[in-house]
């Protein structure tokens, strides 16, 4: 039986905010799929009643949604940051690289909710193209930063999109199985990324 907590006091609302969506990440993360996860599960994770549940957010859909939104952020500034210090296009990119599987390593939990959970939402190249939300704005970092290497030519991207999309799909690759076969007999992880690095970027090069 879930034990419940004292009702709470005033200006604790965004304290108890914040547990609500850490407790659903820590669901989405164990499950894997949002519809596994119930409001129920997460008030009792919590040790509120459901309703209290609803005074901070009006939906399952707004709650997995203000999850997401939490991560990618967290996620999408640990790459800027990576990024921000590096006026040669070619680095910023491989530095982006870096951070990704960084961060999916110290971050696993948040991780697995952003990328590894299955969500009925459908995106469009339309609604990336927006940046309306933190998962659109860190995807779209890197289609900029595919694109302005293009520009400077160090690359040679054809379509910005499509490259982003091969580079992020290669990235988490490696990182999923990182996280999901410790066991495995894993090279230096490292040397690992660089290789995967001049597999993917080094790969753009312009053709001579």
């Amino acid at each position: 039986m879930a034990v419940r907590r004292p009702r709470a006091r005033r200006g604790e609302g965004d304290l108890l905010r914040q547990e609500i969506l850490d407790a659903a990440g820590r669901l989405l993360a164990e499950h894997g799929d949002e519809n596994a996860v119930s409001v129920r599960m997460i008030a009792d994770a919590v040790g509120v009643s459901p309703p209290s549940i609803y005074l901070h957010f009006p939906d399952k859909d707004a709650l997995i949604e203000a999850v997401c939104e939490d991560r990618y952020a967290a996620f999408d500034q640990a790459l800027e940051e990576a990024a921000a210090g590096e006026t040669d296009p070619l680095e910023a990119l491989r530095a982006r690289g870096r951070a990704y599987v960084r961060y999916g390593l110290e971050h696993p939990e948040a991780y697995r909710v952003i990328f590894m959970t299955k969500h009925e939402r459908v995106m469009t190249v339309d609604d990336l193209a927006s940046f309306d939300n933190a998962g659109a704005r860190a995807f779209g970092h890197l289609v900029e930063a595919v694109a302005t290497a293009d520009y400077a030519g160090v690359i040679d991207a054809g379509d910005s999109f499509y490259a982003a999309v091969a580079i992020w799909t290669a990235f988490h690759g490696l990182v999923s199985l990182l996280i999901s076969e410790p066991g495995f007999p894993w090279p230096p992880v490292d040397l690992l990324v660089e290789r995967l690095l001049d597999l993917q970027i080094e790969g753009l090069r312009p053709r001579t």
